[in-house]
């Protein structure tokens, strides 16, 4: 009924042995996760920053943007962390660079 007092003494020596392999397997669908982690999640999205900060370099005067906001216009002014956007005839409007999403093709905005 009771577990011999023999049989509870050996079990520990007999662990000692495998102490190290047990540990590296037990850390190992840690680092699994984490290294699926870093491919279906943060590299995608670095290379999606990478790809927004070179648009965002690139603009120049008569590109046609839509931004964070839903608006459509025209790059009129260039600075160093704004834009002018026109988005009417005679209407400008000041925006950060960083609002930008996407870069149209010429001739969307009528």
């Amino acid at each position: 009924m009771f577990i011999s007092s023999a049989f509870a003494q050996t079990a520990p020596a007999a662990a000692a042995g495998g102490d190290m392999m047990s540990s590296l397997t037990s850390m190992l669908p840690l680092v699994l996760m984490f290294v699926v982690l870093y491919f279906v999640m943060i590299r995608p999205q670095m290379k999606k920053q990478k790809e927004h900060r070179a648009m965002i370099d690139a603009l120049a005067k008569g590109d046609e943007v839509a931004t964070a906001g839903g608006l459509l216009g025209k790059v009129t002014r260039l600075g160093e962390g704004t834009i002018g956007v026109e988005v009417a005839s005679g209407v400008e409007v000041q925006l950060q660079r960083s609002a930008v999403v996407q870069v149209l093709p010429k001739g969307t905005i009528k």
